[in-house]
């Protein structure tokens, strides 16, 4: 008999945890590569497992990938752990237990971290030294990203007609990260040819159980579960997991009536624990029937303050528009702020955008200033969001902070390395890149956070993401665009340009793009701001002929302010044409230029409308 036929008849005990047991016993370095280095201790821990009651093993093969070996310069050991990793379970096992070939996930909450592709080629380098080495199956376990795990499952049905085990990892009860509820994301894995689905990790007993509660008995598959011990405690710089494994004993049971026919366990659980759910379950006769709960989420659509203008996506599409960044201050003191919002909202913008510490300097909370400017001068505030400076807890309560604000526009941007700005020892947290702040912002707007959890109301945010044509590849910045606007952006807003060619350029590579974009255009106010700008600032080049221009006034900054808003009306006409959009940014709070440019456009569309009804 095979596995699967062992399924059938019976609940079949796996065993526990290998990384977090010889992290308890001091080892704080690969554990993979203790196949090669301490191969002795690997096959202690099958061993003990086995003689706990344990019918089925898994390699110590988790992190045994190029990605995850190379950050121990071992990425060129990948088929000898691998091949070691089977010989020694398969030396324990002595055709007294399964050994099954686990592969473990690459992506967490950082799904840009790894591509597509690469997960796919280093999985397949993984997956066929471990079906060389004949394993019993394969165990593919803590999986948080459900493209992941559906990408390298059909590789490996395409590849063996052996049992594979498919397991997702949860943050939250009974749903994924991406908001798919799990009984729907095990029926996915089912249709794929999982022989076996189920949960592993993140979650203890009480929590897998409860999510479980909420999952049908599969048509064809198994249900399995590898439940933690218990949530970590963190003592003298070292994890610890207590859980009492009487405890285990109990939900052992439990685990039987939602279904569970593969039972193991994940990080912090012993020969003990697995003992425990061995003994409690004498009878392994699995149930053929359970009553499934249905978990009633309750998300509400928060509707639009009475009178609240169209998303910015809405407006630039239908007329012309104009947006304009003001930076907060760097100093105490708003009132030159103030002033300056004041005076572009008579000059009629469409929205006045803060930055979030640009060049990873200290600023004045752009959230705080977009509540004031907002309350006290109703004007719309685009709020800059970077992934720099907060972790996936801050940016998540960040944005709920901002839906509890009434502000819904918000630029969602990588942010400036640390390293450029005033505190170059400040820590870039970087949890998430820009594309995945996007995908998140758009799940709140589906009610759920990154974990899955129900918001308990919709958000509405207005999602804009940036756009850097002073690249040498234009193609590849556009298809950067396509990859945002994939996860969620609604538009687009540019870095500065300073030629009128390159306004051309960007409109021939767009064009083709339905997504709105705002130009971006910053009035230069002297020559060495010019030179800094082309050579310091990341992202903005200058053309030879605007160095010169501003270079000619260097001396008369009165002369030098009018170079540089006869520049900026240059580019403004090159784009007039071509783009609805006008983002103008406000140099050193001379709020003073930015405003003659906003009634620059708005004289330029008035003559366009007029001229329009005159000829027809």
């Amino acid at each position: 008999m095979g596995l699967l036929e062992d399924l059938q008849e019976r609940i079949v005990i796996a065993d526990g945890a290998m990384g977090t047991l010889l992290y308890s016993h001091g080892v704080d370095r690969c554990f993979e590569e203790l196949n090669l280095s301490k191969p002795e201790d690997i096959i202690h821990i099958h061993e003990a497992y086995i003689a706990a009651g344990a019918e089925v093993i898994q390699t110590n093969t988790y992190g045994a990938n190029y990605v995850k070996l190379a950050r121990y310069g071992l990425e060129d050991e990948v088929p000898s752990i691998n091949r070691a990793a089977v010989r020694l379970a398969k030396q324990a096992a002595k055709n007294n237990a399964y050994v099954l070939g686990t592969i473990g996930g690459l992506r967490s909450i950082n799904k840009s971290a790894v591509s597509i592709d690469e997960i796919k080629r280093t999985f397949r380098e993984q997956l066929f030294v471990l079906l060389n080495e004949d394993v019993d199956g394969l165990l593919l376990e803590t999986y948080y990203d459900l493209e992941e795990l559906q990408t390298v499952l059909a590789i490996a049905r395409k590849e063996t007609d052996k049992p594979i085990i498919a397991h997702v990892t949860l943050h939250e009860v009974g749903v994924l990260q991406d908001g798919t509820p799990l009984a729907e994301a095990l029926a996915q894995l089912e249709q794929l040819g999982a022989d076996v689905v189920g949960l592993n990790c993140r979650l203890g007993p009480y929590h897998m159980i409860r999510s479980l509660e909420e999952v049908p008995l599969p048509a064809k598959a198994f249900l399995s579960a590898y439940p933690n011990a218990s949530l970590p405690d963190y003592r003298d710089g070292r994890l610890v997991y207590e859980t009492n494994t009487d405890y285990f004993k109990e939900t052992a049971l439990a685990f039987r009536e939602q279904g569970v026919r593969l039972i193991g366990g994940c990080c912090g659980t012993t020969p003990k624990h697995i003992e425990a759910m061995a003994n409690a379950l004498t009878d392994r006769t699995p149930i053929k029937e359970k009553v499934v709960k249905q978990r009633d989420v309750a998300i509400s659509v928060q509707t639009n303050e009475p009178n609240a203008a169209p998303p910015l996506q809405d407006i630039v599409r239908k007329r012309r528009s104009v947006i304009v960044e003001l930076d907060p201050p760097k100093k105490l003191g708003i009132a030159k702020f103030l002033e300056g919002a004041k005076a572009l909202k008579e000059a009629n913008i469409d929205a006045l955008t803060l930055a979030d510490n640009s060049l990873a300097t200290p600023r004045i909370s752009n959230m705080a200033l977009g509540s004031i400017v907002k309350e006290q001068l109703g004007i719309r505030p685009l709020i800059h969001i970077t992934c720099r400076d907060r972790n996936l807890i801050g940016l998540q309560s960040h944005l709920m902070g901002l839906h509890t604000l009434g502000i819904t526009d918000v630029l969602a941007i990588t942010g400036d390395p640390s390293k450029i700005g005033d505190f170059p020892g400040a820590t870039s947290v970087y949890d998430l890149s820009s594309f995945d702040l996007i995908r998140l912002i758009r799940q709140f707007n589906e009610g759920l956070s990154y974990s899955g959890k129900p918001l308990g109301q919709k958000t509405n945010f207005s999602i804009a993401a940036a756009f850097n044509p002073n690249v040498r590849h234009l193609d590849k910045a556009v298809e950067r665009l396509e990859k945002k606007i994939q996860c969620g952006a609604h538009y687009f807003i540019t870095q500065p340009l300073y030629s009128e060619q390159q306004i051309e350029e960007v409109y021939e590579a767009t064009k083709h793009l339905e997504t709105p974009i705002y130009i971006g255009i910053m009035p230069l106010v002297s020559a060495r701001n010019a030179d800094f700008l082309h050579h310091e600032v990341p992202g903005i080049t200058l053309s030879d002929e605007i160095r010169s221009r501003m270079a000619a006034c260097a001396n008369n900054p009165v002369q030098s302010a009018r170079e540089g808003i006869a520049i900026a009306k240059s580019l403004i006409d090159a784009a007039f044409d071509l783009f609805n959009g006008i983002y103008l940014i406000t140099p050193f709070l001379r709020y003073e230029m930015t405003v003659e440019l906003v009634r620059y456009i708005h004289e330029k569309e008035q003559a366009a409308q007029e001229r329009k009804v005159l000829h027809g």
